[in-house]
């Protein structure tokens, strides 16, 4: 992972809004419908190359592919896994409402809100998925999508001339339902030894690997009857479980990213960076990305004073959101650079935004528009930040 002692580098978590003719297809595959194969995957290649290079135009230093051929962590795991069946439920697919729950802390502190949210939902037009049901040897199916992926992003990097790319990948952890293996833990550990397949050839393609856990942070609010203690217990097991997935590789090529799940909401339940700083360090990966450009978390830049950055790591903080469509000015975005290199020191730091502008495909919170200027105030944020730090 490149470190620069010049300026600030910038980078984003990974899902950008995908074009309506990557929408269509997807729905298409997802309902089991005939679809030009051929075209779809000269559409992907279109779009991923365009993505990057629009990247690198908006000062964006470590790229990807935008996620654009995933529909969300779900169908991106009914691809890529095996040993899984589906079970619709009876009455059909319910109308999708990612993270959005009302059983969690803060739509029970909210429930106006909540009931307003769901009733011009914006992940009704998202891609619908099948529950899964593990009934057989778990396995690593997904050879042909990441060598499709993979190929796609090094070529879009090629031409576009960014320097460094990453590739997101579903943490080792499954929430699927499992009636095969004996325990929980042998289930979780089946599931992790397929992904290291995963793992292990973005990591031999080059690209730094990034492992997506969102739960990891974000579950406490669905996790409404623990205690913080008892919460912290249940993280420390799940770094246990990533770890040993993770085992063997080289950990400066590794990013964690993590988030609170929720996207526009009071979000007066998340947890705070210092509840679980400590547990992010004990990841084997070489930098940790984090929301704290939203209002509930722009001030914890000060947990550093408190939890130390392990020597030869990197804070990856958003310095945007994913949160709300207000798009931050550069000198907001400077400013918050700039708390966060007198905290860990400039060349300890990465910055990006917080969440991915649309981890499930169809997500109509953040527009393409939107997304995209966002980056671009990233990309200026960063280079007044460079020019403040290193003047």
């Amino acid at each position: 992972m490149m470190r620069s002692t010049e300026r600030i580098r910038t980078t984003h978590t990974g899902s950008m809004p995908r074009p309506p003719e990557i929408l269509e297809t997807m729905r298409q595959i997802e309902a089991g419908q005939p679809y030009d194969a051929a075209a779809y995957e000269r559409a992907l290649a279109a779009h991923v190359a365009a993505s990057v290079r629009m990247q690198v135009a908006a000062g964006i230093d470590v790229v990807n592919d935008g996620e654009c051929s995933k529909a969300g962590f779900n169908a991106y795991q009914v691809e890529r896994v095996g040993g899984f069946e589906s079970r619709i439920p009876s009455g059909g697919l319910p109308v999708p409402t990612g993270p959005i729950h009302l059983n969690t802390r803060d739509a029970q502190a909210f429930p106006d809100f909540y009931a307003h949210v769901l009733l011009h939902n914006p992940f009704a037009d998202a891609i619908r998925v099948a529950p899964r049901v593990c009934v057989g040897p778990i396995t690593y199916i997904g050879h042909n999508q990441l060598r499709r992926d993979i190929a796609n992003l090094a070529n879009a990097m090629a031409a576009a001339n960014a320097s460094e790319g990453f590739m997101p990948a579903t943490a080792p952890l499954s929430e699927q339902a499992n009636e095969y293996y004996k325990s929980d833990q042998e289930f979780q550990l089946a599931y992790g030894e397929a992904m290291r397949v995963e793992y292990k050839a973005i990591l031999d393609a080059g690209l730094l690997l990034q492992i997506d856990d969102p739960r990891l942070a974000g579950s406490w609010d669905k996790l409404k009857n623990m205690t913080l203690a008892e919460y912290r217990k249940w993280a420390a097991g799940r770094v246990e479980l990533l770890n040993h997935a993770l085992r063997g590789f080289p950990e400066e090529r590794i990013r964690f990213h993590t988030c609170y799940g929720i996207n526009f909401g009071p979000r007066t339940s998340d947890l705070q960076l210092d509840s679980l700083i400590d547990l992010f360090y004990l990841i084997k990966a070489g930098s940790y990305s984090f929301e704290a450009a939203n209002p509930r978390h722009e001030h914890e830049w000060r947990v550093p004073q408190k939890f130390k950055l392990p020597d030869g790591k990197i804070l990856m903080p958003g310095v945007v959101t994913h949160c709300n469509v207000m798009v931050e000015h550069p000198e907001v975005i400077a400013d918050r650079i700039e708390r966060w290199a007198n905290a860990v020191g400039r060349e300890n730091l990465i910055v990006g935004n917080d969440c991915g502008f649309q981890s499930t495909a169809g997500n109509t919170e953040i527009p393409m528009s939107i997304a995209w200027a966002k980056l671009q105030a990233l990309g200026a944020g960063a280079r007044l930040a460079s020019t403040r730090l290193w003047n």
